[in-house]
């Protein structure tokens, strides 16, 4: 596919938490293999506070995660795209952007730590579940033999990761 690394872009509505959390995790887990990046259909502007300290506390760096538009990756010049998977239902159900360089794409929903209420520790619980979740899925996908495998078995593997349940739901 490419004699630079893949690049990754992961999306959601508010570009806030789940795909900030996605672009950290593969840049973390994609050992060099992978650039990641994240934006929003509808950009909150502001990452997270808690997206960003679970972050810090987990030693991920930080440094130059941001909220932006998707329309950033869809502009003329624009970086080309290997992957773009949505991690909302939101983003997924959204009409896209053009996106360059005709990226494989997949479904990884997962739900919004952003949207719940409670206690602090109810919310800082919600926030290491989906980066529990992303982490298990990035590291599958990252650990695919992406190069000898064809569009059609990747799109297969792309889907499934994004539909293997978590070993904690219940169920």
């Amino acid at each position: 596919m490419a004699d630079r690394p893949y690049n990754v872009l992961f999306l959601c509505t508010g570009n806030s938490a789940r795909s900030i959390l996605a672009e950290a995790l593969i840049n973390q887990w994609g050992h060099g293999k992978f650039k990641g990046f994240s934006a929003g259909s509808h950009p909150k502007g502001q990452v997270h506070p808690i997206a960003l300290q679970l972050l810090e506390r987990m030693n991920f760096p930080t440094t130059g995660l941001r909220s932006k538009s998707w329309d950033e990756f869809a502009a003329p010049g624009a970086t080309p795209l290997d992957f773009v998977f949505t991690v909302c239902d939101n983003a997924a159900g959204e009409v896209c952007p053009y996106w360059p360089g005709q990226p494989m794409t997949a479904h990884w929903g997962v739900p919004d730590p952003a949207a719940v209420e409670g206690t602090d520790m109810e919310k800082w619980a919600a926030f290491r579940e989906t980066f529990n979740r992303l982490e298990n899925r990035i590291k599958n996908f990252a650990s695919l033999p992406i190069a000898s495998l064809d569009r059609i078995k990747l799109k297969e593997h792309l889907d499934a990761i994004g539909n293997t349940p978590d070993s904690r739901d219940p169920g």
